[in-house]
C-alpha cells in the first residue's frame, strides 16, 4: 500500500480550532476534505500530548544521507566491481562513518546484489565489430537450413555434482555430504554433436586429443549421416566456429571438395551459436541421473541427446533471429540467449 501525504502542519491546526468550536469529526473531514480516521488521530494526539506536530519515532535514523546513496550508486554504476569496503571508505571521507554491514543493505535497498561476475569470451573491438557485422549480414536468412555443430567438454564429477548440502555439525566426511573427485581430469569426456531446426543429429564422444585430421573424419563420419537423418534439404549450411582444427588449409580444402557450404562465423562469439543452449540442456539432465562412471557418463549423455524433443530444436532455431536483433542492439557485444 502506498503511503500518504503527511498533513500540512496548518491543516493539523485547523482541525484542532474546528474541534474546539464544537464540530465532529465528520463534519470537519468533509470541510477540510480529510478522512474522519485521520481527524480523530490528530485530535486524540492534542489531547495527550497538546500538540499536532510530528513526534520522535522509535527506531535508529538512517546513517547514510539521500545524498550519500546517491553518491554511492554512481560509484557501483561507473564501476561495478567497486567493493563495500571501498565505498565505505568513500563515505568516511565525507563524513560519514558505517559499517560493510550498513553499505550492504544500503545497497540491497536499491535494488542491487553482489553477484558473481559471468565468465565471457575476451572480446576486442575486431571481435565486436564482426559480430555486429554477423548479425546484420545474416538477419534474414532461412536459420532452418543450418545444421549447427560444437564440441563441449562434460564432466562425471564437480560442475555436475551438487555443490550444497544440509547437513549436521562434525558430518562433513559422510559420503552423502562430499563430492568426489579425481586427478589429472580423469572425469571428463569430450563430445561432438550438431542439431538443426528438425532435431538432434549424432552425438560422439572424442577419446583422443581432437586434431585436424581428427576433426575431419568425425565430419567424415557423421556430418553427413545427420544431414540425412534429419533430412535436410538441398543447399543445406554447416556452422562450426574458428577453432584452429576447424579453419585449416587442410580442413577447408576437404569442406570444399565435399561441396559442403559452411557459413562464415565471427570469433570470440558462443554466444551466438544455439547449440550452447543444448549443451547446457544436456548437462542438467546428465547431473540429474547422477553417473559413477564414464561408461555411465557416456551412456546417459547418448541416450539423453536422442530424447531431446525435435520441437525444442525447432523453437531454438525460431528464435534466432531475435538473438541476432539483440546482438544489433547492443552493438556486437556479449548477450545472453
Amino acid at each position: 500500500m502506498a503511503k500518504t501525504k503527511e498533513l500540512s502542519k496548518d491543516t493539523r491546526n485547523k482541525i484542532v480550532d474546528l474541534h474546539q468550536a464544537g464540530k465532529t469529526e465528520s463534519a470537519i473531514g468533509k470541510q477540510l476534505g480529510v478522512k474522519k480516521s485521520t481527524v480523530g488521530a490528530i485530535i486524540r494526539k492534542w489531547k495527550t500530548y497538546k500538540t499536532t506536530d510530528n513526534l520522535p519515532r522509535s527506531g535508529a535514523p538512517r546513517k547514510i544521507s539521500p545524498r550519500g546513496v546517491i553518491m554511492i550508486i554512481r560509484t557501483v554504476s561507473k564501476n561495478p566491481r567497486t567493493t563495500r569496503g571501498d565505498l565505505v571508505n568513500d563515505l568516511q571521507r565525507a563524513g560519514t562513518k558505517v559499517t560493510k554491514a550498513t553499505m550492504g543493505n544500503a545497497l540491497r535497498c536499491q535494488g542491487l546484489k553482489s553477484c558473481s561476475a559471468r565468465r565471457v569470451p575476451l572480446l576486442k573491438p575486431v571481435h565486436v565489430q564482426a559480430s555486429l557485422k554477423f548479425a546484420r549480414e545474416h538477419l534474414d536468412d532461412p536459420q532452418e537450413n543450418v545444421i549447427w555443430s560444437d564440441e563441449t567438454k562434460i564432466e562425471l564429477f564437480g560442475k555436475n555434482s551438487t555443490r550444497r548440502v544440509w547437513r549436521r555439525k562434525n558430518a562433513e566426511l559422510h559420503p552423502k555430504n562430499t563430492i568426489p573427485t579425481v586427478k589429472h581430469e580423469g572425469g571428463i569426456m569430450m563430445l561432438w554433436g550438431c542439431f538443426s531446426a528438425k532435431g538432434p543429429g549424432r552425438l560422439i564422444r572424442v577419446k583422443e586429443r581432437m586434431n585436424g585430421a581428427m576433426y575431419r573424419q568425425i565430419l567424415s563420419e557423421n556430418l553427413l549421416p545427420s544431414a540425412r537423418a534429419l533430412k535436410m534439404k538441398h543447399g543445406w549450411v554447416f556452422q562450426h566456429d574458428n577453432d584452429p582444427k576447424h579453419t585449416t588449409w587442410v580442413t577447408k580444402e576437404w569442406l570444399r571438395k565435399k561441396h559442403f557450404k559452411v557459413l562464415q562465423w565471427p570469433s570470440q562469439s558462443p554466444d551466438l551459436n544455439p547449440i550452447e543452449n543444448l549443451w547446457r540442456e544436456l548437462k542438467v539432465c546428465v547431473a540429474q541421473r547422477q553417473p559413477q562412471n564414464i561408461t555411465a557418463l557416456q551412456e546417459i549423455c547418448m541416450k539423453e541427446w536422442a530424447k531431446v524433443p525435435a520441437t525444442v530444436c525447432e523453437n531454438l532455431v525460431k528464435t534466432y533471429r531475435k538473438h541476432l536483433t539483440s546482438v544489433i542492439a547492443n552493438k556486437g557485444y556479449i548477450t545472453k540467449y
